[in-house]
């Protein structure tokens, strides 16, 4: 672990450096979302209002941002309109996720459905939606209203594809891979990729930042389903725990599974057997993620899409962009926040 927390410094700094580097075209991303969301119906406008509240680290419309300015693009709005509308389609997907997940606290605050019910997050997210799809039409483009609608449909194959295995704790890395590669990377590629159609850049051009894209959210979902599970990360922003007790299986559950004793493993099956887990099952799991060395394990697993997504990068002439978008492919392993 320590040559991870070695990186917590520039990590940061990349992060804060891409931010910097779009910070004027996000503002105006703020308020697009804002004014799109804008709504009529009361509920609506209040449970709309309510999650921009909560925030957020505004990833892939950074990303979207940030692959527009690197293939140079500079005249128009497009990319506020774009970056707006991948922000949408995160937007509406945490929200169904919670649902399914039961899920009551995201970024420190009560999710919309355990304030409002399961049925209205359902529709609010379809809202957002609906509003992304409007914004993808106006804008024109073929090419992007194609990649945009595919990669929402993979998103939602996604969930069912981690809902069909749910408590599956013999479950394939390569199974865990697909789900993860659809429901969280699919978003990342297209948030990269959108940048170069927008700056009508040669196939090629796309092809390398639609795959940077993909393996920094395979990065970005593998740090983040590792941290669920590193009790000695103090300074990380969530309660550790989460996935577990919502009987998610991840990467470290089956690395775990994976190397462990036959009576170990029938344990382990009888946690994700029960309807609910308690702090003593999680504290269990936890000696057995130490004993086995399971946090490096997953780290050094990130580290091979890490590698990915930073070759793909050697396709680009120096610049100050490509510099933040190669720093970028470490932000993922150590965030604080």
């Amino acid at each position: 672990m320590g040559t991870v927390v070695q990186l917590k410094n520039r990590i940061n700094n990349s992060y804060s450096d891409l931010r910097n580097s779009v910070d004027d075209k996000l503002l105006l991303v703020e308020e697009k979302i804002k004014n799109k969301l804008s709504s009529k119906v009361e509920l609506v406008d209040e449970m709309t209002k309510y999650h921009l509240r909560t925030g957020g680290k505004r990833l892939r419309a950074l990303l979207t941002l940030g692959s527009a300015k690197l293939c140079g693009y500079s005249k128009g709005l497009r990319d506020i309109n774009l970056a707006a509308c991948v922000e949408l389609i995160h937007a509406a997907t945490l929200m169904h996720d919670d649902v399914i997940d039961n899920g009551e606290i995201r970024r420190g605050k009560k999710t919309l459905n355990k304030i409002w019910g399961n049925q209205s997050s359902i529709l609010v997210g379809d809202y957002l939606l609906s509003r992304c799809f409007e914004m993808m039409v106006n804008d024109g483009d073929q090419e992007v209203l194609k990649l945009l609608s595919s990669t929402s449909s993979e998103i939602s194959q996604g969930e069912v594809l981690q809902l069909q295995h749910k408590g599956e704790i013999d479950m394939l890395e390569e199974t865990y891979l697909k789900i993860i590669s659809a429901k969280t990377a699919s978003l990342f590629a297209a948030a990269t990729k959108v940048g170069s159609i927008l700056a009508n850049k040669e196939n090629k051009i796309k092809d390398a930042l639609q795959f940077y894209g993909k393996n920094l959210g395979l990065t970005f979902q593998i740090a983040d389903d590792t941290l669920d599970y590193n009790s000695e990360l103090k300074f990380f922003g969530k309660e550790i725990g989460n996935d577990f007790y919502e009987g998610k299986i991840t990467l470290p559950i089956i690395l775990v599974y994976q190397k462990a004793k036959l009576e170990e493993k029938k344990e382990l099956k009888k946690f994700f057997e029960k309807k609910e887990r308690s702090e003593g099952d999680f504290k269990k799991v936890l000696i057995l993620i130490k004993k086995y060395n399971i946090i490096n394990n997953c780290y050094s697993k990130a580290q091979y899409f890490i590698d990915l997504a930073s070759n793909s990068l050697s396709i680009f002439d120096h610049s100050k962009e490509k510099e933040i978008f190669k720093n970028l492919t470490s932000f993922s392993l150590e965030r604080t926040f």
